[in-house]
């Protein structure tokens, strides 16, 4: 197998990492490399907004403003925002098209949030993406200062990768996900 299905194979979401993260440098450098998932007509529908230090607090307040939360609550979900020294806010930018919907449009940035979780896993650093229902609220929209036409699609928190956090990944049996035309499941 290529060293490709064997980084697939190894990546893992890592929810706790250290205080190391790529520099902006590294990061232009794999979200290039990341850049290159299919995408129909060239569209490139999708922006990252790279988000340190306290602007990483923005996450926190929209998502406190959305859910209603205040006080020591609201405190609780902006130190979830701080959990690692780089959050990346995924975002779909689509591209009025008359060929590609947005559906499609979607899935690209979606699939470059994964490419990227891949090659930073690959070169070492921890990743998790994040995501939940209040990504799409007003207050969550307003705190990236999103277009009216853009939508978060979750963060990817990264940073250094600890110790005790190298068990590996259980893998699925694949049988299962593969079926041939007219079977609505497989047997494995």
């Amino acid at each position: 197998m290529g060293a490709v299905a064997d980084a697939a194979r190894r990546r893992r979401s890592r929810s706790k990492v250290t205080d190391e993260a790529p520099g902006h440098e590294q990061l232009l450098e794999l979200v290039q490399a990341a850049a290159t998932v299919a995408d129909h007509s060239s569209l490139r529908p999708w922006r990252l907004i790279e988000l340190r230090g306290d602007d990483r607090l923005l996450i926190g307040r929209g998502l406190a403003e959305a859910s209603g939360a205040d006080g020591k609550s609201a405190e609780k979900l902006e130190q979830k925002a701080l959990r690692a020294p780089l959050v990346l806010a995924v975002v779909l930018s689509p591209v009025e098209s008359r060929k590609v919907p947005e559906w499609e449009q979607e899935s690209v940035a979606s699939g470059v949030a994964h490419l990227l979780s891949l090659v930073l896993d690959d070169e070492g650093w921890g990743v998790f993406w994040r995501t939940g229902t209040d990504t799409r609220h007003e207050a969550v929209h307003r705190a990236h200062g999103l277009a009216p036409h853009e939508k978060l699609l979750g963060w990817l928190y990264v940073g250094g990768r600890t110790e005790r956090d190298e068990k590996p990944r259980k893998l699925l049996e694949p049988g299962r996900f593969v079926s041939a035309p007219g079977s609505a499941t497989v047997e494995a």
